[in-house]
């Protein structure tokens, strides 16, 4: 029984699987972090969909997904902010016109040829068959993507908790915007490999609440959210072995579970430490 947990060490496949799901994981859970301070959770799920017209695109044109995928975020990120400076409209609504056009887009250039890409692999996901080139892709952008969030950890957290107060310091807002959205597409791209378009908001968002139910302290919040990346990552692509099912739904499912035991039992936002904080903040009757 035991020797039978060690079998998806035994194949290839399986340890790729396992560390590149890690990776992404890590990484994901870092940038969650600054998506849940922002408040753009719309925004992480209208760039995992908007990529699928650049994926199709690259496939049809024998390009790299990769650089179709990134620059399909770019577009949508860039129309996003076109249509949120020049209409009345609210941000909500910009960001459900423009990421159900680029997916509707993408599904029909898929349907024109359907040979060209499989709509299962981006929809779900394929990391159990990804190959050595697309390991290499989603290690550039991972490096991409934590380099960027090393040098500008400190101006990213100060422009996502205060924009006014960033520009009052003399940072420059624009950039930083535009830094958060390319990061987030970048991620978006890579994470397409391990759980698909349609979860990829999941693993850009859940570690990030998670961490914040745990903690009040931005840098804690990254060590912890970074660790149930990782965590999950690991677990859920060992898991998804014995299950036969999906990795990134074993992966996305972790993270929930993880998320509603913070919900529940968290030391100060949890729902019961919160129950006792009322029963102590109201006086007993005399």
């Amino acid at each position: 029984m035991t020797d039978s947990l060690f079998v998806p060490f035994q194949y290839e496949y399986m340890l790729k699987a396992i560390w590149v799901s890690a990776l992404i994981g890590g990484v994901c859970g870092l940038l969650s972090c600054f998506v849940t301070l922002k408040g753009w959770s719309l925004m992480g799920d209208a760039l995992s969909h908007a990529v699928v017209p650049g994926v199709a695109l690259a496939a049809l044109l024998g390009m790299p997904f990769a650089i179709g995928a990134f620059f399909a975020g770019l577009l949508a990120a860039a129309g996003m902010g076109f249509l949120k400076a020049r209409t009345q409209l609210r941000e909500d609504a910009v960001i459900g016109v423009v990421f159900t056009t680029f997916f509707a887009a993408g599904l029909l250039m898929i349907s024109l040829r359907p040979s060209g890409v499989s709509l299962r692999t981006i929809v779900f996901g394929n990391i159990l068959g990804i190959s050595d080139p697309d390991v290499k892709q989603v290690a550039a952008i991972s490096a991409m993507t934590l380099g960027v969030l090393a040098l500008k950890w400190k101006d990213l957290v100060l422009f996502c908790f205060d924009p006014n107060q960033a520009r009052a310091l003399g940072l420059n807002t624009t950039a930083l915007h535009f830094t958060l959205l390319t990061l987030l597409a970048a991620t978006a791209v890579a994470s397409l490999q391990t759980v698909g378009a349609c979860l990829v908001v999941a693993t850009l968002v859940t570690p990030g609440a998670t961490a914040y139910l745990l903690s009040d302290r931005f840098g804690r919040m990254l060590w912890i959210a970074g660790g149930i990346g990782v965590g999950t990552g690991c677990v859920g692509a060992y898991a998804s072995y014995f299950l036969n099912g999906s990795t990134g739904g074993c992966i996305v499912v972790l993270q929930t579970l993880l998320f509603l035991a913070a919900l529940v039992f968290g030391p100060k936002h949890g729902m019961i430490a919160s129950r006792a904080q009322r029963r102590l903040a109201v006086p007993e009757a005399v």
